[in-house]
């Protein structure tokens, strides 16, 4: 699988230094703790095992399946409308049909059970090629899991088995941690079911990107541990000595791919966020201040004059139509403090605004001219209103779909196939000239028998990376038996 920043696909990066705590009994003369955690001065083995007893039923396996076609995310197999647009690579001649590949395990994760009725987070890139969930466990109980929403740009995910009273590990406040602070990494690396790991918080509101200067995949502001973690344990639970929940395992930093001494977790203050929105609206209700920013340097304070603070969020511009511009902040304005949380990196004003939602209003504390000031700011969604979002399903490209039945595929003889029920005048479909009645064959080469599937490949598309065309090429057939191919643009 390919390298990337997560542990169930592992990362490649330059290895850092970083400071490894070993041993399961500790006992200090600091007898100031955080709030809600166990006093240092009297911290002992048994904390640990209490620990990982009161949270390891709480974790399960998360396997995810596809065909090899759909894990390739490619045009797999012949497709008449990729012929019209590429050429056929076969001359005049189709290709043989082949049998229909099997589903086969695409990947193995975990996840956190949040609730004794089925709800499960875990991390977005566990399940997001899935065409089947299946969860174990910790008893070896299997059940099937349904997607109720997931979120790329933080890369959470939430899922739900049908399965009575489970244990449920409690949410607590990632705000509340302290670097050196003792937790618990409990998760299945490379398949290793019911796996416990210790370590300390070695920093928090970590950004990754900016670290190594790669491309940012997101909302980054992770908890930095060194709790051994490696592949499998992604969408793990990240505990502490009370068995509190307080973040979800997500990625390491390593030569090779395998544990090198650093690992970083979603804090809980996201995880609540992105969770709740997704079961209340099926997807979540970012909120954005409006302003392009940098983080401050020395060199940028010397270069632009600045006076007041040595770290805070240069203000490079303000967005029209924005909570940034109604709340009279300008450009070359310092934010240093949001709602009580500081914000002196790109992470934590990521972390600080990614609590809210549009129309909360905040307090905004920042600097002009070296002179200290706050202002509040009703902050906005990216269309520059407060109004919900929508998730993104079939309302985008403006058509309602269902499956076919017996009777209809009999008589047009094929196997199955999705048809559109209803076409809106304004969605995407209508744009593309499909018409009320027509019959989903494939998308992208793949066949889609069920609304479910159709979903699945649109969603691939329109969450594919920045640079590759977000097209749907569309094949089937109209009830009259005319056959007809489409190309349906979603940027």
């Amino acid at each position: 699988m390919k390298q990337v920043l997560t542990f169930a696909l592992a990362l490649s990066l330059i290895a850092s230094a970083c400071n490894t705590a070993n041993g399961t009994s500790v006992s200090t003369s600091d007898s100031t703790a955080p709030s809600g955690s166990t006093p240092r001065s009297y911290i002992s083995q048994d904390d640990f095992i209490k620990a990982a007893e009161s949270t390891v039923n709480g974790v399960v396996s998360v396997k995810s399946f596809a065909t090899p076609q759909a894990q390739r995310g490619g045009y797999g197999g012949y497709d008449p409308l990729l012929d019209f647009f590429f050429g056929n690579p076969y001359g005049n001649r189709q290709p043989q049909q082949q049998e229909a590949p099997r589903q086969q395990q695409l990947g193995l994760g975990s996840g956190v059970i949040i609730s004794d009725d089925g709800y499960i987070v875990t991390n977005n890139h566990v399940i997001e090629q899935a065409e089947r969930l299946e969860v174990t466990l910790n008893d070896n109980r299997n059940f099937p899991a349904t997607v109720i929403g997931s979120d790329p740009v933080t890369d959470l995910a939430l899922i739900k088995i049908e399965a009575p009273q489970l244990h449920v590990i409690p949410m607590g406040d990632s705000e509340n941690l302290h670097v050196g602070e003792w937790v618990l990494a409990v998760g299945n690396p490379f398949g290793f079911t019911s796996t416990v790991t210790s370590g300390i918080i070695s920093a928090k509101a970590r950004n990754i990107s900016s670290m190594t200067g790669g491309r940012s995949r997101g909302i980054e502001s992770y908890i930095q541990t060194d709790a051994a973690v490696n592949q499998g344990n992604s969408g793990g639970a990240l505990v502490n000595l009370n068995g509190e929940l307080v973040g979800i395992n997500t990625a390491i930093y390593s030569q090779t791919g395998a544990y090198a001494g650093c690992s970083f977790a979603i804090p809980t203050s996201i995880v609540r966020k992105v969770v709740d929105d997704l079961k209340e609206y099926g997807t979540v209700q970012r909120a954005f201040l409006g302003i392009a920013f940098t983080e401050l340097t020395p060199e940028l304070i010397a270069e632009k004059g600045l006076k007041g603070p040595s770290a805070g969020i240069y203000v490079a511009s303000v967005e029209d139509r924005s909570a940034a511009r109604e709340a009279d902040l300008q450009e070359g304005d310092i934010i240093v403090n949001i709602n009580g949380a500081p914000t002196r990196s790109t992470a934590e004003l990521q972390e600080a605004i990614t609590r809210f939602s549009p129309g909360d209003t905040v307090t905004i504390e920042f600097y002009r001219d070296g002179t200290a000031r706050t202002t509040q700011a009703t902050l906005r969604n990216n269309r520059g209103d407060v109004a919900l979002t929508r998730p993104e399903s079939n309302d985008i490209i403006g058509a309602t779909l269902e499956s076919i039945d017996k009777e209809t595929a009999r008589r047009l003889e094929i196997r199955s196939g999705v048809s559109v029920a209803d076409v809106e005048r304004s969605g995407r479909f209508a744009a593309a000239g499909i018409s009320k009645g027509f019959i989903i064959l494939s998308v992208n080469g793949t066949r889609v028998n069920t609304p479910e599937e159709f979903k699945k490949l649109y969603r691939q598309v329109l969450t594919s990376p920045a640079g590759q065309d977000k097209v749907l090429f569309i094949t089937g057939i109209y009830p009259s038996g005319k056959t007809a191919y489409y190309a349906v643009a979603l940027d």
